[in-house]
């Protein structure tokens, strides 16, 4: 895209050269910043532009409590609620999305599960509630200091909201594939059951509008045979004592995120994609300020540029196919697409746009139809209110080696209103995606003489991707979690990575913290 014209789509004045080049190119000194970019890495490290440092927080398997509890696998979605006024004491949620069966149980890829192993694995996905401290060195340190650190794991029970039951029952045991997320204002956290058919399969609409079950790769169904349509669903935490439910209101599907935003009469609304190719874009309208449990769903036709509300009782589609609304939220894909949903590039994660309230999509890629780079879509509500139905969209930014990245997934705005962005390229290191090396963490200046360039700032470990980037409310410090280093392993004996520990030791997922001047050089200008 012309950088013109990415400048206008950002709502900023073109008055800065065009010659930028993109951040993949060089790596070189850039007189426009105080520091310089960085080039593509492929190394197995974690490396970030001269400016800034990390630390690690916690890693996969590190003990979280005085009951011995660990802290899971695969960490996703990041979220830091303040327990204080001076916002160095704090809890942190964090997801973890799926199990490595060769990483957590030791078995080889696609091999059947023991009952102990598929314990193990299920036990290492769903969340952790962290507590920690800023430290007198600078440094951030999980503490076991009071109750607050626990696991809602694959294991917990975790009940439905609402008052028919789920598939027979009303709460089912555990939560899986928490992806990405949000925060309300009223200070719970919403996590995102994504990929769950892995765990205990599907059941998948035929074209006769009968169901058929396709097992689980993992293998867990073999032991514990969970109905599938207790996973797919968005779950409410309360950060401070760990209550959970899993909202119905919100449908089922591979959930992404849960983006809140509130409509200009006050009301809560939701924002969500399906992380699948040709999936949809969805939008819930609650009925009250403060709770989700009740609400109209609606999904985008971008076409008509309207959110259809998916209601059994308002479209007649829905009515000859399904035998009430909650089937219809339990069946929510196949109902969307009845009702005219749009399908989509693998709509990821949400944000709003601080300053205008634009909606950003990230569409990762959708390889079978040759949209291998993926692209940024933004949503513009009428009135700039989210509780509108109707809305315009364009095209916010291209994938691509001419903007110097591929795959956005994970989006993120810092306190001055700069864009942030991760990577989720799959089968890094071969074409198309030679030119981009290892995923990483990009930057968007909204102002400045870099304003609208695409600046690398990190670069992740073989393998691996950044995800849940989360800002510290003072700027100074961003939450990131470093994902599945060397998930293409072939055995122990044989690894990809080895990050964090090095010395040949198994690789562990960890969340880290960035801080230093060039991170504060963009949040605090």
């Amino acid at each position: 895209m012309d950088r013109r014209i990415f400048l206008r789509l950002l709502g900023i004045t073109a008055s800065v050269s065009l010659t930028r080049l993109p951040a993949w190119a060089t790596g070189e000194d850039d007189p426009q910043l105080p520091f310089r970019p960085l080039a593509p890495g492929n190394q197995d490290i974690l490396e970030v532009v001269t400016g800034m440092e990390w630390q690690r927080l916690i890693m996969w398997e590190e003990v979280i409590n005085k009951s011995g509890e660990t802290f899971g696998f695969n960490n996703d979605y990041l979220a830091f609620l303040p327990l204080d006024e001076t916002e160095e004491d704090g809890l942190l949620w964090v997801n973890h999305e799926y199990a490595d069966p060769l990483m957590i149980s030791s078995r080889a890829h696609k091999s059947i599960p023991t009952k102990e192993q598929a314990l193990m694995e299920s036990y290492a996905v769903g969340g952790s509630i962290i507590r920690i401290k800023l430290g007198e060195s600078g440094k951030w340190e999980m503490t076991q200091e009071g109750d607050y650190n626990r696991r809602i794991s694959g294991r917990t029970p975790i009940p439905f909201s609402g008052k028919v039951p789920i598939a027979g029952s009303f709460e089912a045991i555990g939560m899986v594939g928490n992806c990405a997320g949000g925060i309300t204002p009223w200070g719970t956290i919403l996590t995102c059951e994504e990929n769950y058919d892995a765990c205990y399969g599907e059941h998948s609409r035929q074209p006769d509008g009968s169901y058929r079950y396709k097992p689980s790769s993992l293998g867990w169904h073999l032991h514990f045979p969970y109905p599938p349509e207790h996973y797919g669903w968005v779950t409410e935490v309360e950060v401070r004592t760990g209550k959970a439910r899993k909202l119905v209101s919100l449908g089922r599907v591979a959930h992404e995120c849960a983006t809140y935003a509130k409509a200009k009469n006050g009301k809560a609304v939701i924002y969500s994609g399906e992380d699948a190719n040709n999936e949809c874009l969805y939008k819930f309208i609650s009925d009250s300020n403060d709770s989700l449990v009740n609400g109209q769903l609606y999904v985008a036709n971008l076409a008509l540029g309207e959110w259809i509300p998916v209601s059994h009782s308002k479209q007649e589609a829905l009515k000859d196919n399904f035998i009430d609304q909650t089937e219809v939220l339990i069946r929510l894909r196949d109902a969307a697409k009845l009702i005219g949903g749009t399908p989509l590039d693998r709509p990821e994660d949400i944000e709003i746009h601080p300053e205008n309230g634009d909606v950003l999509i990230a569409l990762t890629n959708n390889k079978p139809k040759g949209n291998h780079f993926g692209s940024i879509l933004k949503i513009k509500e009428e009135n700039a209110d989210p509780g509108a139905l109707k809305f315009t969209h364009e095209t916010y930014m291209m994938g691509g080696k001419e903007t110097g990245f591929a795959c956005p997934d994970n989006l993120a705005f810092d306190p001055a209103g700069n864009l942030w962005f991760t990577s989720d390229m799959s089968g890094m290191g071969a074409e198309p995606y030679t030119d981009f090396g290892n995923n990483s963490l990009f930057v968007v200046p909204v102002k400045g003489p870099a304003a609208g360039s695409v600046i690398r700032i990190a670069n992740a470990p073989k393998d691996a991707e950044f995800t849940g980037p989360f800002f510290h409310p003072s700027g100074k410090y961003l939450f990131l979690s470093v994902q599945h280093p060397g998930e293409n392993s072939p055995s122990r004996e044989q690894l990809t990575s080895t990050w964090p520990l090095g010395g040949g030791q198994i690789p562990r997922p960890s969340v880290v913290v960035l801080s230093g001047p060039v991170l504060e050089y963009f949040t605090l200008s």
